[in-house]
């Protein structure tokens, strides 16, 4: 079977970096000295068309380069329409034929001159005209680099819901549903299908709106995407929550809210070791029974410390039940003994850590000043805590420039190359596709080591959630 150009280069992850020449006729792949020719396709037989029809015909070496570059990425967007699947990384809409017909009408309309011509030793893929002109052409993240939860396979970041529905902390109004919804359908189409949620996100009358929103993004979307997606799910410790049964009904209210047979992660939102040690078991016992029950595929805890994280594995080894996920606040504000301490267990014992707050609740944006402070809660915390952040953040914003990046996509990255999956909260479609941006690259060893240092340097850190256990 001769595979399309685009075919080959997603199958073939080194033809990433490779030249890329397009002529009349053929599609060339030059890879490490290697020549790779397809025979005439209906592909290059539309781009030959194409390029006959153009009246401006190149003349100089430099123009032809452009040329080819021009049309080498052309046939990337153009030859989507002669294939009948794709990768589920893209989501299942993502190559649906309107939005490849936007695809490749954007990509005709910028001319050739916005491209710049390289030797064979590099690839226009990696030229900086390609990456900030052309930012959907290639996935955030490719297959093989979603990780595994237990027995679930998620994208390496996911998104968190909490200002879903929150008007105390975050501002939420129900005005704000519809850019939620664009804001979810984005990442899906971007292929991020870890999405985290609470039973008690929503302010008063909105408790759990965070939940029922998600459960109608998700009923409105295609049916192939639905099945994709995994919900971790926390249920919170409520004093009047005393019973495994009461526990497990918790779980099935959010089933009813999320509009799903089956939540992927049910977690329990916090320990009340602190306050109410005898109230524990049950808990426990209600994650038991909501995993026999088939309620839930895995179960995780959140805001365990090192301690408690060791006790509740055990407990659930003893039962049969495997703890696949432990939720802690860490990020370059949140790096202590007890995050570190608590990772290295994550690491013994195959439980993977979630990082919430990966962006200090926005500290870590470049967005705030001690004379520029959020609306609402968050200026109080801010303003004990900027005005000591100038060498992080300094760090963070040297390293951005240099890698082309956002400050806060080099923080979430920090996470990801720690081994963590770190869950952004999102409440626009700017603030994803800023996120989005995190994907796809890692930082050096050098460049993690330049972050810790000046995290260490800066003297005042995150404080910690007031559930979080030892």
């Amino acid at each position: 079977m001769v595979r399309s150009p685009v075919e080959r280069r997603r199958l073939s992850p080194p033809v990433l970096h490779s030249s890329i020449a397009v002529d009349h006729q053929f599609t060339h792949w030059q890879s490490d000295g290697q020549q790779h020719k397809s025979v005439k396709s209906p592909v290059a037989e539309e781009v030959r068309e194409q390029r006959e029809a153009t009246s401006d015909k190149p003349s100089t070496r430099a123009e032809m380069d452009e040329e080819t570059a021009h049309l080498a990425a052309r046939v990337a967007l153009v030859s989507g329409r002669h294939r009948r699947s794709e990768p589920s990384c893209f989501g299942a809409n993502f190559f649906r034929t309107e939005n490849k017909r936007k695809m490749a009408w954007a990509m005709a309309s910028i001319p050739s001159s916005g491209f710049t011509g390289r030797g064979s030793k590099e690839s226009f893929l990696q030229t900086p005209n390609f990456k900030t002109r052309l930012p959907s052409l290639l996935p955030p993240f490719w297959p093989w680099e979603k990780v595994k939860i237990g027995p679930l396979s998620v994208s390496p970041m996911g998104f968190g819901t909490w200002a879903w529905g929150n008007q105390l902390l975050w501002g939420y109004q129900e005005a704000m549903d519809q850019g939620l919804q664009d804001t979810f359908d984005l990442a899906i189409s971007k292929g991020i299908n870890l999405f985290d949620t609470a039973d008690s996100y929503g302010t008063g009358r909105l408790n759990g709106q965070s939940e029922k929103l998600l459960g109608r993004f998700i009923n409105e979307g295609p049916k192939a995407a639905r099945e994709n997606i995994v919900i971790a799910a926390k249920f919170a410790a409520y004093p009047w929550r005393l019973t495994p049964g009461q526990f497990v009904d918790a779980c099935k209210s959010s089933l009813g809210r999320l509009q799903i047979e089956q939540i992927g992660i049910g977690q329990l939102h916090w320990s009340t070791a602190n306050y109410a040690p005898f109230q524990e078991l049950a808990l426990w016992d209600g994650l038991v029974a909501m995993y026999e029950k088939g309620l839930v595929r895995a179960v995780g805890v959140s805001n365990y410390g090192p301690k408690q994280l060791l006790k509740i594995h055990d407990y659930l080894k003893a039962r049969g039940v495997p703890l696949c996920s432990a939720q802690v606040q860490f990020s370059l504000l949140s790096m202590g003994d007890s995050q570190m301490e608590l990772k290295d267990i994550c690491d013994s014992l195959g439980i993977r850590l979630i990082s919430y707050s990966p962006l200090g609740l926005g500290m870590l944006t470049g967005k705030y000043t001690a004379a520029n402070l959020p609306a609402g809660p968050r200026a109080l915390l801010f303003r004990q805590i900027l005005p000591g952040l100038r060498p992080l953040l300094s760090a963070l914003e040297e390293i951005a420039q240099k890698r082309g990046k956002t400050i806060p996509q080099v923080a979430i990255n920090w996470c990801i190359c720690k081994g963590t999956v770190p869950i952004p909260g999102v409440k626009s479609v700017s603030q994803a596709e800023d996120n989005l941006g995190a994907l796809g690259w890692r930082l050096s060893s050098d460049e993690i080591f330049q972050l810790e240092a000046a995290a260490e340097e800066s003297p005042r850190k995150m404080i910690q959630n007031v559930f979080q256990t030892r």
